[in-house]
């Protein structure tokens, strides 16, 4: 059938839905159907496949979770619908959201189910019985395997975000699943792009879908502003700290490219006073469940957090996004930066770009289709008059109070006793109270040693310009380019759908690695050729071995070892991205 693109009705009483989902949504104040809402909608209301293609903060989980909260039969208490989703956040999130529009549905049941969470009590609320199970393919598979999920009721299935699975790896797993699942039942399949695997599946899968296409004006939230600061004279954590201190914000991603990068800066953060955390793949379940209710709750303001880690991840406190870490190419800076400016909201995303890297910058805008302007970063003026404006707010709030009341007898007889002026005293107890930290901040830059280029440094700074001179860290060594390096092979390559941002991602990650560290990318056609720092440690070889990019291991093997190259050869930023 031919894509649509719908308008569609004013209001969601037009639609066809249940008198008590009806409700629960004029409870939660929703007025309007958006665009994939409105054409979704009705075609799984009147049992429609549906073939989807739109970008995330579209609205797309009520488009799917509304029609099959107005089908369900109650009174069953094994799983009618099946909702597969990339990750684990996501999961959450879409499980939340059923809740929510089930809250006129009594007895409603809502069951996710995902790995690195006990299977005790996914098998516990399995007993009980639920009506609806969003899960990740993987555990999803595990459940099938052990026999303990039955999918004999399932009406009605969604393949949510099909092209991250993809990516991830899950084809093989997404079949298999779909193939226990009744012959009768009815399909819904979202992604953001249509991409030939995923065509195949909706072949395989789906029966006369309804396909709809909701395009946006671009590939951004046309509500989300967007800047640039270009790296230079300053840190970037010293810079990232004036910023903080500066902006207005309510809660904040802010990414960066490594594991161990996330724990690093996020501890540095909370030396200067903010409320931050790090977010990335180590984390136990548990503690990443609990960092993002702190987010959401305001106990923690800022997370730090990796590309996979904030995948899926939609707070609605996160009104800034800063891009630390320049990301490996366009489409992860896109999923970054959606994770602000969603669904109507406004945002804002900062981006941190060296010299060397302005050729990324020109490609973000290609890609986005969107201008991104330079800011200029705040002074030391800017941060001491924000924080004088503090102090005074502090001040004038306890008066306001009368908590100070208590303390003006012993103001009194400080005046009388020293015979100062009430000014001299007054001020003499801010300082006081201010305590050791000084409340104005002295010039912060270091200028770059002549060896160092901006670009170049510790992304996290080698400076702490909060602490006393005595108390900076001294600099560890980088390897970058210029030292010892051993080639390996990928069995990865063009004929894989592989780019070098994404081997560059990947070993990231996993080995905890620097851009700068991972050189001499070339793509062939079935496998990857790529030089890493000599001795590398066989653990993290093995699990290189095991990462998956485009649904195929790397396989690594290594090659030969050779010292680093020439300076006269290297290209700035080479190996880095196609």
């Amino acid at each position: 059938m031919k894509p649509t693109e719908n308008s569609g009705p004013t209001s969601f009483a037009d639609l066809g839905l249940s008198a008590p989902v009806l409700q629960a949504l004029a409870a939660v104040g929703y007025e309007s159907p958006s665009p994939i809402q409105a054409a979704t909608i009705p075609a799984l209301l009147a049992g429609t496949d549906v073939l989807g293609q739109a970008q995330t903060g579209t609205g797309k989980t009520a488009a799917f979770a509304l029609p099959i909260l107005s089908r369900l039969d109650l009174r069953q208490r094994e799983p009618q619908a099946l909702v597969l989703v990339p990750t684990r956040e996501l999961a959450i999130q879409v499980a939340e959201a059923f809740r929510k529009y089930a809250a006129e549905l009594p007895g409603f049941h809502v069951l996710p189910i995902y790995g690195g969470q006990s299977y005790t009590p996914q098998l516990q609320a399995l007993k009980r019985g639920t009506h609806v199970i969003v899960g990740t393919p993987g555990r999803v598979m595990d459940h099938l395997e052990r026999g303990t999920l039955n999918f004999e009721g399932v009406r009605f299935v969604v393949l949510d975000e099909a092209d991250e699975m993809l990516a991830m790896g899950f084809v093989d797993a997404m079949d298999a699943i779909l193939a226990k699942v009744p012959a009768e039942r009815q399909v819904a399949l979202f992604s953001a792009t249509m991409a030939p695997a995923i065509k195949r599946i909706a072949q395989a899968h789906l029966r006369t879908p309804r396909e709809i296409t909701i395009r946006g004006r671009t590939s951004t939230a046309a509500n989300t502003r967007q800047r640039y600061w270009l790296v230079s004279g300053l840190h970037k954590l010293d810079a990232l700290t004036r910023i903080l201190e500066v902006l207005t914000f309510d809660g904040m991603l802010v990414f960066a490219r490594t594991k161990l990068a996330t724990v690093e800066l996020a501890e540095r953060l909370q030396a200067r006073g903010f409320a931050a955390a790090a977010l990335n793949g180590d984390m136990q379940q548990a503690e990443r469940e609990r960092m993002i209710a702190q987010l959401k709750n305001g106990q923690i303001d800022i997370l730090v957090a990796t590309d996979v880690a904030a995948r899926g991840l939609d707070v609605e406190r996160i009104s800034h996004v800063v891009n630390f870490d320049v990301p490996y190419d366009t489409e992860s800076y896109i999923h970054r930066i959606g994770r602000t400016g969603r669904a109507g909201r406004s945002g804002e995303a900062i981006l941190f770009i060296a010299p060397r890297e302005r050729n990324m910058l020109q490609l973000i805008e290609r890609a986005t289709r969107q201008p991104i302007e330079q800011m200029d970063l705040p002074t030391i003026a800017d941060v001491n008059a924000t924080r004088v404006a503090k102090f005074k707010r502090r001040v004038t709030e306890l008066m306001e109070q009368g908590v100070a009341d208590v303390y003006r007898a012993i103001v009194d007889e400080l005046v009388r006793d020293a015979g100062a002026e009430l000014g001299d005293v007054a001020a003499a107890l801010a300082a006081l109270a201010q305590g050791k930290t000084p409340l104005l901040l002295g010039e912060l830059a270091r200028p770059a040693a002549p060896h160092e280029s901006q670009g170049s440094r510790d992304s996290h700074g080698s400076r702490d310009s909060h602490e006393p001179h005595g108390a900076r860290e001294s600099r560890r060594p980088r390897s970058g380019r210029f030292a010892p390096q051993d080639s390996y092979r990928l069995e990865v390559g063009r004929l894989h759908g592989v780019l070098a941002g994404n081997i560059v991602g990947a070993i990231a990650n996993e080995a905890g690695l620097d851009g700068s560290e991972i050189n001499g990318i070339k793509v062939r056609e079935d496998h990857t050729l790529v030089r890493l720092p000599t001795g590398m440690p066989p653990e993290v070889l093995a699990r290189l071995a095991q990462v998956k990019v485009r649904g195929r291991p790397l396989a690594i093997s290594r090659l030969e070892s050779h010292p680093g190259p020439p300076r006269a050869k290297s290209k700035p930023g080479h190996g880095r991205r196609s």
